[in-house]
């Protein structure tokens, strides 16, 4: 192979639609690559090891565990995509993996099913069909005893990492800022962080102080950063009473938006806030189109 056919693993990472990260643990897991050396000591790799990363990314799309992928890909030589790739396509799959993984506390499993969905669907996706059914789901299963207390908090966990992972840097740029919190007293924060993550994704900055906020300290960095948008979400409606007062006089000096099931509480009715009682994508549109 000519030098001009050796690609350094950034530009296989771009061509490829793969993390520079995830290509190096697949070469050091399964040895799906095969880099070459310059004389300099960078890897260098050929087209083939392109044609096997494409065709891994074919084989677990289509729901197959990486080792098996990568044996595939390897054995294929990267020429014949898996029969049931159409299965890229169907969430409901990508679900159940996820499912599994954090249900057998398989933190790396879980890690690797996200790595597939971000890489290969957009970050509304990723919310909207994947992270919040799963977390509806995760809910109404452990209302019915179906997974411990131990395994909801795992899954949380888990997902709550990766998705601030994934925020990394969204106060970042030049568009409208919005400054988020939970309620005093409320640690359910991951509709939060999603809604903050698709609010990012449609231009927005975000300073999130994550949760049990107490209001004089949302009021004081309100005051320091002016945001054109406030955001307070909880679970529970009881939360926002106590409260009430406080968020009266934000709301008199910036939109104000409550999510969560505290958005449906009668004490929002007179302070003129926006309620965000949808899912946190298609509110995110909302809000960016009117405030």
């Amino acid at each position: 192979m000519t030098p001009q056919e050796l690609l350094r693993i950034g530009e296989l990472s771009r061509r490829s639609g793969v993390s520079a990260e995830l290509l190096r643990a697949w070469e050091r897991r399964y040895g799906l690559l095969s880099p070459a050396r310059s004389a300099g000591g960078l890897r260098l790799y050929s087209l083939e090891d392109l044609e096997r990363v494409q065709t891994m990314r074919q084989h677990l799309s289509a729901g197959l565990a990486a080792a098996e992928a990568a044996r595939l890909a390897k054995a294929a030589g990267g020429e014949t995509a898996h029969p049931q790739q159409a299965a890229v396509s169907d969430p409901h799959i990508v679900r159940m993996s996820l499912s599994e993984a954090l249900e057998r506390f398989d933190e790396p499993a879980a890690q690797a099913v996200l790595d597939r969905a971000i890489a290969s669907m957009t970050l509304d996706a990723v919310l909207a069909e994947l992270v919040l059914p799963y977390l509806q789901e995760l809910g109404t299963r452990w209302a019915r005893g179906e997974v411990s207390i131990a395994q909801e908090h795992f899954a949380s966990s888990v997902l709550r990492g990766r998705l601030l992972g994934v925020a990394r840097g969204w106060g970042l740029g030049s568009g409208g800022l919005a400054l988020l919190a939970c309620l005093p007293g409320e640690l359910h924060d991951l509709g939060l962080i999603a809604f903050g993550l698709a609010l990012r994704a449609r231009g927005w900055r975000i300073v999130y102080l994550g949760p049990d906020t107490p209001i004089e300290t949302l009021d004081s960095a309100s005051r320091i950063l002016d945001p054109r948008l406030v955001v307070f979400s909880s679970v529970s409606k009881k939360r926002v009473r106590p409260a009430a007062g406080e968020l009266r006089r934000l709301a008199a000096r910036h939109q104000l938006a409550v999510g969560g099931v505290a958005a449906k509480a009668v004490e929002l009715e007179s302070l003129g806030v926006l309620t965000l009682v949808g899912d946190p994508v298609s509110e995110a549109e909302r809000v960016a189109a009117l405030v």
